[in-house]
């Protein structure tokens, strides 16, 4: 893959940072967001982003801070102006998605206006679809100049693959699924994740293919009881989410839905799958593929990308 050696990117969201690595063009990254940490050897760049609040805490405490901040700010992150200024990018990827996930476009925009003396060009990114992710990886690669045929092809290859065996799932054996993309207070996950539910042999009960993740009320979710649970929230790794699963557990109504009852509630690495609309999102699906239906695919996730909820024995 043949790229312009006077790239100089700037990526301020996981995904993008992904995509450029999926091109070939790691090492024309000269920094990254506080976020970026995949590959790996991308954790060596300098971080040009930062939260304006504290990302600790419970779930609803910083729903709190978040929502609080969203009222006085554009973005709940600060873009490092001095760091870009000194690395002057030719290119600075963001996105224009969710203004808590990461820096917002305008933020961006007000940054790199005080750039002088080059202006460097700002691909945003506003995936809702698995169809848009494609599109932007195309869009990026067209920007920076490289071809994506190859990459792009593997990863169609691959959804192509789990589809073919999933589409002759009868509609009987194909479970009734809620994605929680937060626990406190209750988000159900939209945008892709219903697609990829459906693709994988499930039937979504929540959030609408392409339309932003709903909120939740725990009437809405004792009243579905879903045939299965699987947790992914915002920003979250498998503990973190472990211990989420633990606050739903206290929830009166809790026990008596049907996937606690029979065992089938999931955590999962939302952070580094589910909520990056990027390559891994291929991966997520092969995840979501795994838990619905364990007998007809198995691509070996269990244990680093999801793990199933084995306390709930000993909490009913």
């Amino acid at each position: 893959m043949t790229h312009d050696d006077h790239l100089n990117i700037i990526s301020l969201i996981p995904s993008a940072t992904e995509i450029v690595a999926l091109l070939g063009l790691t090492d024309r990254l000269l920094a990254r967001s506080h976020e970026c940490d995949y590959p790996p050897q991308v954790q060596a760049l300098p971080i040009c982003t930062a939260p304006k609040f504290n990302p600790e805490g419970t779930s609803l405490e910083i729903h709190d801070r978040v929502t609080h901040l969203l009222q006085t700010a554009l973005s709940v992150y600060e873009v490092k102006t001095d760091i870009l200024s000194q690395l002057q990018p030719t290119h600075i990827l963001t996105q224009a998605q969710c203004e808590v996930c990461a820096v917002s476009l305008a933020d961006v925009e007000q940054a790199v206006a005080t750039l002088m003396p080059t202006q460097p060009q700002i691909i945003s990114l506003q995936p809702n679809t698995l169809a848009d992710v494609w599109a932007d990886i195309e869009r990026v690669g067209q920007v920076l100049g490289v071809t994506v045929e190859a990459p792009l092809s593997q990863l169609q290859q691959r959804v192509e693959a789990c589809i073919q065996v999933t589409q002759s799932i009868a509609e009987a054996d194909r479970p009734t699924v809620a994605c929680i993309e937060w626990a406190d207070p209750l988000m159900a996950a939209g945008n892709w994740i219903p697609e990829l539910v459906q693709m994988a042999g499930g039937k979504s009960l929540f959030g609408t293919i392409g339309q932003h993740s709903p909120w939740l009320q725990w009437e809405e979710l004792v009243a579905a009881n879903p045939e299965v649970i699987i947790l992914m929230p915002c920003g979250y790794g498998l503990d973190r989410t472990q211990q989420d699963l633990d606050h739903l557990a206290q929830q009166p109504q809790w026990k008596m839905l049907q996937a606690v009852q029979t065992g089938q509630v999931y955590i999962t690495d939302g952070n580094h799958y589910f909520n990056r609309p990027g390559p891994r999102l291929v991966d997520s699906l092969e995840i979501l593929a795994e838990i619905l239906h364990p007998d007809r695919l198995q691509y070996g996730y269990q244990g680093r990308g999801w793990r199933r909820d084995n306390w709930q024995i000993n909490r009913r």
